[in-house]
C-alpha cells in the first residue's frame, strides 16, 4: 500500500477560518511557530501520537508543551475525571480529594512544607512573588535572562532575545519588554542578571540585597535552550541567598514531575524555599502549585481564584502522581532517553554536524553547532553559538515525516507511553534528515 503523500489543506483552511474571528487564528501564542504559514490542526491524540485533521500520524514530542507526561489521553486520568465530573465539576469549598493531594505534594517535594493551588503556571508565579515580597517586606525580584516565568507584565522580561547585542552588555543586562502593551514601569522591580553566573550574582546581591525579596530561576533553563546549571551553581546560588537573606524560589512549571518525582529539586539536590508547579502536575488538565516552607507559605498571603483546587482538576493530579509513582517510572524515563540522546549524538557524528543532547528524566536536549565538550551557560551563549536555523530546517523535515518536534528550541518531551520504537523510528527520520541537510552544518 503507498503511503499517502503529506497532506495540511486541512489545516490551512481551517486556520483561514479561524483567523476571521480567534485573534491571531490559535488559542495562544504557542500554539503557532512563527516561521510558519499557518499551524497544524490536531483531531486527536492517544499515548504519545497525534493524529492532526489530515490524518496524519505524528510522534508527538511536544506533549502539549510539558502538561502531558502520561501521555496523550491516558485511561487512569481520563476515567477519574469523568467519574469526578459525574459527582460535580465545582463546589467551591474543601474536598477530601484535595487534602490527599495537598498531603501528598508535601511528602513528595523536598521544599514543600505547606501548599496553595492556583490554575496556571502564570497564576503561580505571580502569588510566589506576592508571598515573598510579603514575608521579606522587599520588594525586588532577581530574574534571569532567557528565564520564563509567565506572560504577566512583571514576568515577561527579558525571557528571549534574537541577538546577544540586544542585550546590552554582560555587566549591566538590558531589560526586554516583549510584547505591546506591557508598561516600562512593570519591570521596576525586576532585576536581570546573566544566568550560571555565581560572580554576577553575588555582585547583586551584595550591592542590593536589602532590596531583594527573592531570587527566581527555572532550577533546569528549560523554555529557552534549554540549558543544563553549571556544576556547582545551584548550590551556589542556595549558599548566597541565605547569606543575603533572600529567599529562593524555583519556577518547577516545567521541571516538576518530568526531571523526578519531587521536580528539579530532588534532582540536582538542591532546595529552595518556595516553588512553583504546573503542566505536569494534573496529566493535562489545568492545576498550578505554590509550595515552601511554613513560615513564607503562612505569612499572610491568601490565595484566591474560582476555579483554584477545583475537584476535577485535583482527581486528576492525584491520578497522575499515582502512575508517576509506579516502581521503575524514571528508571525507563532515563533508558528512553538515553537511547534517544545517544542515537542523536551517534547520527550527528557520522553526518558531521557538532551535536550536543543531555537529559533530565522526562526531559531531553538537543543543540546544534556545538558538542559535550562545550555546553552552552546561558541565552546569551546560545544566541551567539547554537545553529538554530539548521534546527528549524531538521524540525520541517521531521514534522513531514510524522515526528513532531518543538519549533526553534530542542527540548524533547517524553511519556510513559513512549517506546523503543517510537525512539527508533524517531532516529531513522533524524538520521534522513541529518543526511538531507548535508552540506549546511
Amino acid at each position: 500500500m503507498t503511503k499517502k503523500p503529506y497532506d495540511l489543506s486541512g489545516s490551512a483552511e481551517l486556520f483561514e477560518r479561524l483567523s476571521r474571528t480567534l485573534v491571531d487564528g490559535v488559542g495562544s501564542s504557542f500554539h503557532r511557530y512563527a516561521a510558519e504559514p499557518f499551524p497544524v490542526a490536531i483531531a486527536s491524540g492517544s499515548g504519545s501520537h497525534l493524529i492532526d485533521v489530515d490524518g496524519n500520524d505524528f510522534i508527538d514530542y511536544v506533549l502539549g508543551f510539558g502538561p502531558l507526561v502520561l501521555g496523550h489521553a491516558p485511561e487512569a486520568v481520563a476515567r477519574v475525571v469523568s467519574e469526578q465530573a459525574r459527582r460535580g465539576s465545582i463546589f467551591s469549598a474543601p474536598t477530601q480529594s484535595l487534602l490527599e493531594l495537598s498531603e501528598e505534594l508535601c511528602e513528595i517535594i523536598p521544599c514543600a512544607e505547606m501548599v496553595s493551588f492556583q490554575n496556571t503556571g502564570t497564576e503561580s508565579v505571580m502569588h510566589a512573588f506576592r508571598v515573598a515580597r510579603a514575608y521579606t517586606g522587599k520588594e525586588k525580584i532577581v530574574k534571569f535572562e532567557g528565564h520564563y516565568h509567565g506572560w504577566s507584565d512583571e514576568q515577561k522580561v527579558s525571557i528571549d532575545a534574537f541577538y546577544p547585542a540586544e542585550m546590552g552588555a554582560r555587566s549591566r543586562p538590558r531589560k526586554i519588554m516583549t510584547t505591546p502593551g506591557q508598561p516600562e514601569g512593570a519591570a521596576d522591580n525586576v532585576i536581570v542578571l546573566p544566568w550560571n553566573d555565581l560572580d554576577a550574582l553575588g555582585r547583586c546581591l551584595e550591592r542590593q540585597g536589602n532590596e531583594i525579596a527573592a531570587v527566581v530561576m527555572e532550577p533546569f533553563m528549560c523554555d529557552s535552550g534549554p540549558i543544563l546549571p553549571a556544576e556547582g551553581y545551584l548550590e551556589g546560588v542556595r549558599r548566597l541567598t541565605r547569606a543575603h537573606d533572600v529567599l529562593l524560589i524555583f519556577d518547577e512549571v516545567i521541571t516538576g514531575f518530568r526531571c523526578a518525582l519531587g521536580g528539579a529539586q530532588e534532582a540536582f539536590g538542591v532546595t529552595p524555599d518556595l516553588a512553583t508547579f504546573a503542566k505536569a502536575i494534573a496529566g493535562g488538565y489545568p492545576l498550578s502549585a505554590i509550595c515552601g516552607r511554613r513560615d513564607v507559605m503562612s505569612c499572610g498571603v491568601h490565595p484566591s481564584g474560582t476555579f483554584n483546587a477545583n475537584p476535577v482538576s485535583v482527581a486528576a493530579s492525584l491520578a497522575t502522581i499515582e502512575e508517576l509513582r509506579r516502581p521503575g517510572t524514571y528508571e525507563r524515563f532515563d533508558a528512553l532517553a538515553t537511547r534517544l540522546c545517544e542515537g542523536l549524538d551517534e547520527i550527528g557524528a557520522r553526518h558531521s554536524v557538532p551535536t550536543y543532547t543531555a537529559h533530565v528524566g522526562s526531559i531531553c536536549v538537543l543543540e546544534l553547532g556545538l558538542t559535550a565538550d562545550e555546553p552552552l551557560r546561558d541565552l546569551r551563549d546560545l544566541l551567539a553559538r547554537c545553529r538554530v536555523d539548521l534546527y528549524d530546517r531538521i524540525w520541517a523535515y521531521a514534522r513531514e515525516r510524522g515526528v513532531r518536534l518543538t519549533p526553534r528550541r530542542g527540548r524533547i518531551y517524553l511519556s510513559t507511553a513512549h517506546t523503543e520504537q517510537d525512539i527508533d523510528r524517531t532516529l531513522e527520520v533524524m538520521d534522513a534528515a541529518f543526511d538531507a541537510m548535508a552540506g549546511e552544518a
